[in-house]
């Protein structure tokens, strides 16, 4: 069944009552007309609860604008929303187009800062090392677009897209990115599966980051974190107590980043939410930790600049040469693939609210249960 503002619907009472279900849900294929965006395609979802978000198909099918009831879940940076001709891949270039919104894929064979890394596996003599910039190139790689559509599922809707994004060089990487993102006609979340594989010979570095970012209205004075934490390691020389609480924007703030390590319920499913309560607002992620072993916060509360990533990832903090050293740099071998996925959704009301903290607390406990029982 579909519920709609206070109704359950079946596919019959709906179509009834509606002469397209574009009139109350459905997903628009747009291109962007003016400015760095002119170009972008974009597709339009629309779920009839209040959520409608845009899928940006030349941006790795990344989600850009995100609201709820006509208030936005994401933050937009002060670039907007721009082409991916327009990518700067070298040192810190991934800020000229980094449009924030409530998605950016980070990947496929780099994230994190930057770092000179070997390139023997392409066997190419003048290509000895390979350089990477921020967060690797795929956030600028447009996706062929294999479909979008409304499927009717029984009694049920689905609102879906699939994109392909390849990343690819002679003398490269050849990875192959396969994300299909689909939302339910009267539900407030978004689920977005992916697939990376090795479409080259040669067994390639793969790094993959969920850059989840939430801005005002619910990042605001009083707003917080919900997170399974059981430790928590500041990247910098600051303080980790009261992470997980937010301010108002700050003069010449400088951000921070914090990498925790968070307990999973049973079958690894990880909840994590940033709430604001007084508005009775909130957004929530849940991601896999066997996918995504490694979590972050990035707490930038400056002006203008204001937003709190919740960040699934395959490596720590320390980025990719660390992670060789450490042994746990991914090499995909040829035709190799991995899954990965999340769902994005949002708190609607104190109840809700409550409901998802005692989950979160109900995983940490768990996780403490096991220890106890371990010694």
């Amino acid at each position: 069944m579909v519920r709609l503002w206070g109704g359950e619907y079946g596919r019959r009472e709906l179509l009834r009552r509606v002469g397209r279900l574009e009139q109350v849900a459905g997903v628009r294929l747009v291109t962007l007309g003016d400015g760095a965006g002119r170009g972008v395609r974009a597709l339009e979802f629309r779920t009839g609860s209040g959520l409608s978000f845009d899928v940006l198909v030349d941006r790795a099918f990344d989600i850009g604008r995100c609201e709820f009831g006509g208030r936005s879940l994401c933050w937009l940076s002060g670039v907007g929303t721009s082409g991916p001709w327009f990518y700067e891949p070298e040192g810190l270039g991934f800020f000229r187009t980094f449009g924030g919104g409530m998605l950016t894929t980070c990947g496929l064979d780099h994230t994190l800062f930057m770092a000179e890394d070997t390139a023997e596996q392409y066997h190419y003599p003048p290509k000895r090392t390979e350089r990477y910039g921020l967060h690797g190139r795929v956030s600028n790689l447009p996706a062929r677009l294999v479909g979008y559509g409304e499927r009717w599922e029984g009694e049920g809707c689905v609102l879906w897209a699939e994109g392909e994004v390849l990343q690819a060089a002679v003398f490269g990487e050849r990875l192959l990115l396969r994300r299909r993102v689909e939302a339910r006609v009267g539900e407030s979340r978004i689920t977005v599966r992916d697939e990376v594989e090795n479409a080259g010979f040669d067994p390639t570095p793969h790094m993959y980051l969920y850059h989840v970012n939430v801005g005002f209205p619910v990042v605001d004075e009083g707003a917080e974190l919900l997170a399974p934490a059981v430790s928590v390691t500041p990247r910098g020389d600051y303080p980790a107590e009261g992470y997980g609480r937010f301010h108002a924007p700050e003069e010449g703030y400088v951000e921070r980043v914090f990498e925790h390590e968070l307990a999973a319920e049973e079958g690894g499913t990880v909840p994590v939410a940033v709430v604001n309560r007084r508005l009775g607002l909130g957004v929530y992620q849940l991601y896999d930790r066997n996918q995504f072993p490694h979590h972050f916060v990035w707490r930038m509360l400056g002006e203008g600049t204001y937003v709190v990533g919740i960040e699934p990832s395959t490596n720590r903090t320390a980025g990719r040469l660390d992670a060789r050293r450490r042994g746990e740099l991914i090499r995909l071998r040829a035709g190799e693939r991995r899954a990965y996925g999340m769902e994005l959704g949002v708190l609607e009301g104190e109840s809700e609210i409550e409901r998802f903290a005692r989950r979160v607390a109900s995983s940490k406990a768990r996780r403490a249960r096991r220890e106890g029982e371990a010694r």
